[in-house]
């Protein structure tokens, strides 16, 4: 197949939400109507043995919530679909947000019952922002909600999104006997006693035939015919181009746990996604069709395998064929690096592969060579932009609970670090371990991650800092610079890159602090490179 038409069939999106909205059953189902699996897994369900594919970690399984990206990839009506299930829990949004960058289009799954939430209006305003392609699913139709139009409405309002229904429920709940199908219009229907049981899809060309009736009910027809009267008048016709924009969401309506509007979805969706786009670079834009392969890493994955102590770098491909053994530069360490066994994935599931094309995620075996953001390229010198990193709001001493397992320990902590689940650092009056975290469960994951997969306890202990502000002088050897170290000593920290950091207890000390020493820059970003 020509390189142009292996791009062409590509669709890499993210699937976000509010935690509970039903985001990793719907990967589930997407899954099992791409035949990559044979039974959907459940996310919490005692009765149900298969956990859900995308939740593979240990910790996630427990707990019922996905705290990490899984990477899931299959085949659907001869388009190669790479699907990113992200956490929904605030305290992983860092994970979230750097996915964000790799995907070409989004999923945004929304509880029908709880209608918009916190972290699902934090989400869309990132891709808003990035001008990321937005479908809408409104999830849980098999129970009660909120009524159609008002849960329209409430999207367009707190989310500033401009919706068109491609297609829409036909009643809800314990009503609820189908859904239509605006953009093909069909109509599928749960048939049977039970609403698990398997649907029928009949075609329904015109709304005015007593057909519709003996299908679904003289009143039901007649409210569904009211309804899409409204949503003509409503809602813009659906327009590829502004969808391809930004300016234009579509909304398909479903229950992903009985599988009920997901193939609708599924099928909406690869015939209207975008394909690979192209991707701004500091140098450039780099358009997916060049010759030349870059990519760039947006997560970074230890032990994936435990049994065998793997650490993962995962690769966005924008331009070129990438092919397995051949040398490619490392931008930032301006070295050649060779691949022999390059995965694709299928959850916490690899397989080798020669090449990979625009728009496919590879996961590249890394021995400590590769950190956030980190740019690969055929030998031209790019820096892709965009990867976000959030100053922590969390800090705790961490302390060795079992001194056998100090090596453990440090190596545990130190690459659970370097896949950006947290920050380390180290305090210079004492020599001193701080972690900080966007979130404070991640304390709890680190604690459970270094047991059980680098055999080391740890304990933590409070400490009181409001921010960390990276430190930097245009002159270091100044008396102000000189009379903040001594004065500040003991709030302050190397980050393990070895840049200085403040630890300001108060916005009050930090703000005393900033004009006292004027001649300072006190940075919130961890991504700022020193000026020396």
């Amino acid at each position: 197949m020509k390189f142009t038409e292996e791009i062409a069939r590509r669709r890499t999106f993210g699937i976000v939400s509010h935690p509970d909205a039903g985001k990793t059953t719907l990967t589930e189902k997407l899954l099992l109507y791409g035949g990559a699996i044979q039974e959907a897994g459940a996310v919490k369900s005692n009765k149900i043995k298969k956990g859900a594919a995308s939740d593979f970690m240990e910790i996630e399984r427990q707990r019922g919530i996905s705290v990490a990206t899984s990477v899931l990839a299959f085949e659907y009506n001869d388009i190669k679909i790479n699907i990113l299930d992200t956490p929904g829990h605030k305290d992983f949004a860092e994970d979230t947000f750097r996915t964000l960058t790799a995907v070409d289009s989004v999923i945004v799954v929304i509880d029908v019952a709880k209608g918009v939430e916190e972290q699902t209006e934090k989400l869309v305003k990132v891709c808003r922002m990035r001008q990321i392609p937005i479908i809408v699913f409104i999830n849980k139709m098999d129970r009660e909600g909120k009524d159609a139009f008002d849960l329209l409405d409430e999207i367009e309002q707190k989310l500033e999104l401009r919706v068109t229904p491609l297609s829409f429920p036909i009643g809800m709940g314990y009503e609820l006997k189908g859904i239509y199908n605006i953009h093909k219009k069909n109509i599928n229907l749960f048939t049977g006693e039970s609403s698990k049981d398997i649907h029928s899809t009949t075609a329904v060309d015109n709304l005015s035939n007593t057909d519709l009736d003996d299908l679904i009910g003289s009143k039901a027809a007649n409210d569904l015919r009211e309804e899409l009267e409204l949503v003509e008048g409503i809602y813009p016709a659906f327009d590829r181009k502004e969808y391809l924009d930004g300016d234009l969401q579509p909304v398909f309506f479903g229950s992903a746990l009985h599988n009920f509007g997901v193939k609708e979805l599924l099928d909406g969706f690869i015939e209207i996604a975008p394909a690979p786009r192209p991707k701004k670079a500091e140098e450039r834009l780099v358009e997916p069709d060049e010759k030349d392969f870059s990519g760039f890493v947006f997560k970074i994955h230890a032990n994936m395998d435990p049994k065998h102590r793997d650490r993962l770098a995962f690769i966005k491909i924008v331009s070129g064929v990438f092919e397995r053994n051949k040398a490619y530069k490392h931008v930032r360490l301006n070295k050649n690096l060779k691949f022999s066994s390059p995965n694709a994935f299928f959850a916490e599931k690899k397989e080798i592969v020669d090449e990979s094309f625009p728009g496919d995620i590879v996961g590249l075996h890394d021995t400590g060579n590769f950190k956030i953001g980190d740019t690969l390229t055929a030998g031209e010198v790019l820096h892709y932009k965009g990867i976000p990193s959030f100053s922590p709001e969390h800090f705790r001493y961490i302390n060795n609970a079992d001194p056998l397992k100090s090596k453990q320990l440090a190596k545990g902590i130190d690459q659970l670090m370097d896949e950006g689940v947290a920050q380390l650092f180290t305090l210079e009056l004492n020599g001193r371990k701080v972690v900080g975290t966007v979130g404070a469960l991640q304390f709890e994951v680190i604690q459970y991650r270094l047991e059980h997969e680098y055999t080391a306890k740890c304990s933590y202990e409070n400490l009181n800092v409001f921010k960390a502000c990276w430190i930097d002088s245009a002159d270091k050897s100044n008396e102000e610079f000189k009379d903040f170290k001594r004065v500040k000593a003991k709030y302050l920290a190397k980050d393990k890159r070895g840049q200085l950091v403040f630890f300001a207890d108060s916005s009050f000390s930090l703000q005393m602090t900033q004009q006292k020493y004027p001649s300072i820059k006190f940075h919130f970003v961890s991504e700022f490179e020193p000026l020396s």
